[in-house]
């Protein structure tokens, strides 16, 4: 391996980490991060940039404008018809305020095994999370933790989860989203119930720290009484019908999602009027313009990685770890996803050059599917990766104040969970 080229994407990626954690902003972060890895590379930054970096930026957008549209109109609008007010109103009284973090989770989960993209899920969920926190007088700080809890752990690589990141394993190995089933069910448990428990201790100890809900600046939190509301049934029905239109018509997501607004509109004429149409949509496309684009520039980095020489050594390097098969393979994946800063991009990369390797070795082709799954959102949540940013940004939040919480639970938590799946594949390797 060429020794400038290691330093390079060493350098490359602390500053990816580093710039991220100052609160720089993304877009520059991802060009100057490219720059380091194409002078390093001894290739040419211009060529790199345009060849490599913005064909992988404006891929992405291409490929997901559409839906991030959709989803950024989708939360505005629950948020200026108070729809979203009316469900957290309920919930709490349902469940009382303490059960307002459950209550997220649970929303989260639902909405991401109904088909719901996990990046439409934090649009989705954000008017009513941030309602529920308002309400509870939560740290707004540990919102972005919630949502992502909810959203990319075990709902993101359970068995049967329609998430891009459980389909792409089977498209090598010809599994299907339910490989692994069992393993895969006690391993998301575990995620579950340990990371539910870890997000209260730490929701608690900032309550204890004096943290409390605080709005924005900017930011318009008005406060309707119950009478002023919506209808709450009405008030679900653009949610539910978003679901019931991707998963039983199989109508696309962006698709549904347009549906579900129109639905609401027309049910929800107490508090949304025709004549909010306009702001809600100029404030719903430039926060999916925001956020789309932050993401690209994460996007466009890993593409640049894969071109560079060294990756395909690091790819050989890793195809020969010794020890069992499956720790090795879960090495790959994570690796791969960490350093492209996407779940479903270091999947797609790593399962076709390391899948039937390990199949040919004896590896049950359904283990290999629940590993890599499970392990692709481990490393993938990384200060940089594009989920990580949107949510963030969504939520007005900074890396500085609240990635911590996502680093445990969406890092630190999924990392052990592949673990505890190794192991169990390991004892017992016919389990279905």
């Amino acid at each position: 391996m060429n020794v400038l080229s290691i330093v390079g994407l060493i350098l490359a990626m602390f500053l990816l980490v580093f710039l991220a954690m100052k609160g720089i902003h993304v877009l520059a972060i991802g060009l100057i991060c490219s720059s380091i890895l194409a002078i390093t590379s001894g290739m040419n930054i211009y060529t790199v940039l345009a060849e490599s970096y913005m064909p992988g930026f404006t891929s992405f957008i291409t490929s997901n404008f559409l839906v991030f549209l959709a989803g950024a109109l989708f939360g505005k609008f629950m948020n200026d018809s108070h729809a979203a007010d009316a469900i957290a109103n309920w919930i709490v009284k349902k469940l009382g305020a303490s059960k307002a973090v459950l209550a997220i989770v649970i929303s989260c989960f639902v909405l991401a095994y109904g088909g719901v993209s996990v990046f439409v899920v934090g649009f989705t969920i954000y008017p009513i999370a941030i309602s529920l926190f308002k309400e509870a007088d939560l740290p707004r700080k540990m919102l972005p933790g919630v949502i992502g809890f909810g959203s990319v752990t075990f709902a993101m690589t359970c068995p049967g989860t329609p998430q891009i990141q459980n389909i792409i394993p089977g498209q090598t190995l010809g599994t299907s989203t339910m490989s692994g089933a069992v393993v895969g069910i006690i391993v998301g448990i575990f995620m579950f119930i340990v990371g539910y428990l870890w997000l209260n201790k730490m929701i608690k100890n900032e309550v204890a720290k004096g943290g409390h809900f605080v709005a924005r600046e900017g930011e318009e939190m008005v406060q309707l009484s119950e009478d002023e509301m919506p209808n709450v049934f009405f008030s679900f029905i653009p949610l539910v019908a978003t679901i019931v239109l991707m998963n039983l018509l199989k109508l696309p997501a962006a698709v549904a999602i347009f549906i579900g607004i129109v639905i609401g509109i027309i049910l929800l004429n107490k508090t949304y009027k025709p004549k909010m149409i306009p702001d809600t949509f100029a404030g719903g496309a430039t926060s999916a313009i925001s956020a789309i684009a932050n993401t690209s520039a994460v996007v466009g980095f890993g593409a640049v990685v894969k071109t560079i020489p060294l990756f395909q050594s690091i790819l050989d390097v890793l195809l020969s770890i010794p020890g069992p098969a499956l720790v090795s393979a879960a090495l790959a994946v994570t690796i791969i996803c960490g350093l492209t800063g996407s779940a479903s991009g270091g999947l797609g990369i790593a399962i076709p050059l390391v899948g039937p390797t390990y199949v040919e070795m004896g590896v049950v082709p359904a283990a290999l599917h629940r590993v890599a799954a499970i392990a692709s959102g481990a490393l993938d949540s990384v200060p940089h990766n594009g989920y990580i940013v949107t949510l963030l940004n969504l939520c007005g939040e900074t890396h500085k104040d609240a990635y911590m919480p996502l680093f445990w639970l969406t890092v630190v938590l999924p990392f052990v969970s592949c673990a505890l799946a190794i192991v169990l594949f390991e004892l017992f390797p016919m389990l279905p």
